[in-house]
């Protein structure tokens, strides 16, 4: 079967490296005219470690772990006032997610077709499959397509009508860019909160870079999502007063190449598949960034849903319905994390014994959100272990 994946962030590799080892021959087109790079961490927890290793690039990811240590939690005036524990914002594991994009596109560049610089412009189906146009290239006809484009789904807008019906609101927008590590961070970070705005800096890549994210607090805003300048001008007015390190920060956005804006929501939604178009990760279920559990339902879902399609031999249906009741307890769980998470955000100034209470339940909540994974067997005609890693 001839399976179009659209996004090649995360479960759109991830799905692509499944579908093959079961036989099926993905496509993944994606916008960007490469793998994209930059973006903030991404953290790992509990059945997203084991998919990883069944995938054989638990190694290549652990490579890269970022190894993070406790915050600094900053005033207005640079003193430290607290510490914030690893385990409560880094999971069991963290990369940068620009890596993690890297690893997963080397693990499947050899045996999977990839779509730089374009994007769906039409799905039309019929009992012979989908036929899709598209921005750039030929139209083309596909036994199923996988929408993996996150949070601002172009196939879940064709197939299943506007963004406004499925994307909810948490009130907050995240600014994310890369920096030089200026402040000399090894394996730590520095936050700094006020009422409805925060900003925290930490270091990455063996304290060699950089990330810092600025957030505030607002309803629904009116803006061009592809206008990055006027994405740096919202985020400039909201944090000119602040002090700390925001006045720097500031200057370090204006001039970032990799500056990202958008509001933190979720993807609410009755069913996930029509015909033959089916949903993963973001596009379908976003848990949005304060559930700090994006990355593992990408994967987990990426897994179920290839494994589900082998085992129907195909039939969609089936596989798609299968899928579903797998996921949707461990989704719910994660979009109510979101929610809870939203709603603490800015918490003001802290005591140390309120966080080390939050970080001493930490690991129980984290274990708290499991889905069972089936053994799916290997096609046989397919090899199962990744190619073109790299560990740098």
């Amino acid at each position: 079967m001839d399976i179009l994946i659209s996004g090649a962030s995360v479960a759109g590799p991830a799905l692509a490296y499944w579908l093959r080892r079961h036989g099926f021959t993905p496509t993944v087109v994606e916008r960007a005219e490469q793998v994209r790079d930059g973006g903030y961490a991404v953290d790992f927890r509990g059945e997203a470690l084991d998919v990883l290793d069944r995938m054989g690039i638990l190694d290549h990811v652990l490579a890269l772990d970022t190894e993070m240590g406790d915050a600094a939690l900053m005033d207005g005036d640079g003193k430290q006032y607290a510490t914030l524990p690893a385990v409560i914002f880094a999971g069991d594991l963290e990369i940068l997610k620009g890596d993690l994009t890297r690893i997963l596109y080397e693990a499947t560049r050899d045996d999977v077709e990839y779509v730089f610089g374009d994007s769906i412009a039409s799905l039309e189906e019929d009992e012979t499959g989908v036929h899709v146009t598209f921005e750039r290239g030929e139209a083309r006809t596909f036994d199923l397509v996988v929408g993996a484009d996150g949070l601002h789904s172009r196939t879940r807008a064709l197939t299943f009508g506007p963004e406004e019906q499925f994307v909810r609101h948490l009130g907050i927008y995240t600014a994310v860019f890369s920096l030089d590590n200026y402040l000399g961070l090894r394996n730590t970070g520095q936050l700094y909160s006020v009422p409805g705005r925060a900003a925290n800096i930490f270091s990455a890549r063996n304290n060699t870079e950089a990330r810092a994210a600025l957030h505030f607090a607002s309803g629904p805003l009116e803006y061009d999502r592809r206008d990055t300048e006027e994405h740096k001008r919202i985020v400039a007015e909201r944090f000119a007063d602040d002090r700390w390190q925001v006045p720097r920060l500031l200057r370090e956005a204006a001039a970032a190449r990799d500056f990202h804006f958008d509001a933190n929501a979720q993807v609410e939604m009755e069913c996930w598949s029509k015909g033959r178009v089916v949903l993963l990760g973001d596009a379908g279920y976003c848990a949005a960034p304060t559930s700090g559990r994006g990355t593992s339902q990408a994967l987990i879902g990426a897994y179920i849903l290839a494994g589900e399609l082998a085992v129907a031999d195909g039939e969609h249906t089936a596989a798609f319905a299968a899928y579903e009741r797998q996921m949707r307890g461990y989704v719910s769980e994660h979009q109510q994390a979101g929610r809870a998470g939203a709603e603490r955000f800015f918490m003001g100034t802290p005591t140390q014994e309120v966080l080390d209470m939050i970080a001493a339940n930490a690991p129980e909540v984290s274990r708290a959100q499991t889905v069972r994974l089936k053994e799916y067997p290997a096609s046989a005609r397919v090899g199962s272990s990744p190619s073109g890693l790299t560990a740098g």
